[in-house]
């Protein structure tokens, strides 16, 4: 519904999404806590888990964070313990970074807590909606980043 100036009186859909976000951020927080992680470690280490032999810009780009915060990242997941980096063969220059086995268990041991989260957000759906949910948000992604 729109008012005279022609603005909705609906919130932004962007507004939607982004109030989501920051409680779905807010919630990994509390419940990655007890495992000493963050959402956002938590993010870069499932990153790695997907794919192992990542450089740290594209861990950055996968984790949604500066390059900066990502070297500041791995630093701190490397002293404990739950990474490691080793120089890529085709670019002496370059360190690769993949989980150590600390890692991993680590993951283990918070993808149910993790898995509660996105259980409760998908209990709001319809069992369904949720694919179309899914397919729904991956092609708004895909549509505004070019597919990236």
């Amino acid at each position: 519904m729109r008012d005279d100036g022609g603005v909705s009186d609906e919130p932004l859909t962007l507004y939607l999404v982004k109030r989501l976000e920051l409680v779905i951020r807010a919630r990994m927080d509390e419940a990655l806590r007890p495992h000493g992680l963050t959402a956002t470690q938590f993010t870069a280490l499932t990153a790695l888990r997907r794919r192992a032999g990542l450089s740290s810009a594209q861990l950055a780009r996968r984790s949604f964070v500066t390059p900066q915060t990502m070297n500041e990242m791995v630093r701190w997941l490397e002293e404990r313990g739950h990474i490691e980096r080793h120089r890529d063969p085709t670019n002496r220059r370059v360190l690769l970074i993949s989980l150590t086995e600390d890692g991993h268990a680590l993951l283990r041991g918070c993808d149910p807590v993790v898995a509660e989260i996105e259980d409760e957000l998908l209990a709001a759906i319809p069992e369904v909606e949720r694919p179309l949910f899914r397919r729904s948000l991956e092609r708004a992604h895909d549509d505004l980043s070019g597919g990236e």
